[in-house]
């Protein structure tokens, strides 16, 4: 568990996600980044709610406070991806939702992956001469797009923060605040 800080008491971060996220993905960072101090919104392809996965069945909802359509990566200090099969995978084929996510990884902010929520960086093509890790499954994927792609629960590497599965998601928390504590920082005049 993560004690109460103020460490990202200034930082504003994304989590990007849509129906089908992996609950224990989205609730347990958003949980520890707001226990951190950060301000977190949650950015998705449709406004209203997006609803959760959970081992085989739809699980809670959550509300979306912003859409890629319109957000910027200005707007943040960060973001986070979480995995679930389906997730990810409509976030792939969503051009905006792509963009947005290569504009954080182009200015050198720190984006953290979970499980399957780095096929989005495979999709942004920015794999290539990153050490990172995933769910087992993608491995042979990110090695044929030049990625290093290593056996850990969590990797950090050039502003990446991965890690293989839910069951890292105390491990991968922690990496994450550190990440983003040293992020480079958002343009606060284009806050909303």
């Amino acid at each position: 568990m993560i004690e109460k800080s103020n460490i990202l008491h200034d930082r504003k971060i994304a989590i990007l996600a849509t129906d089908g996220f992996d609950e224990s993905q989205l609730f347990s960072p958003k949980k520890a980044l707001e226990e951190a101090g950060a301000e977190v919104i949650i950015v998705s392809l449709k406004e209203g709610q997006i609803k959760g996965w959970t081992a085989d069945h739809w699980g809670k909802s959550i509300n979306v406070d912003a859409t890629v359509n319109n957000s910027t990566s200005d707007d943040f200090d960060g973001l986070v991806i979480p995995g679930g099969e389906k997730n990810p995978e409509s976030l792939c084929h969503n051009k905006n939702a792509v963009e947005f996510v290569k504009d954080f990884i182009n200015e050198g902010k720190s984006v953290a992956f979970i499980c399957h929520g780095s096929q989005v960086l495979l999709e942004s093509g920015l794999s290539k001469g990153r050490t990172l890790t995933s769910w087992p499954t993608l491995k042979n994927k990110f090695i044929q797009s030049g990625a290093n792609w290593k056996d850990d629960e969590v990797v950090v590497h050039k502003g990446i923060i991965s890690s293989q599965c839910p069951y890292d998601n105390p491990k991968f928390n922690k990496k994450m605040i550190e990440g983003f504590s040293i992020s480079p920082r958002c343009n606060k005049s284009s806050l909303h």
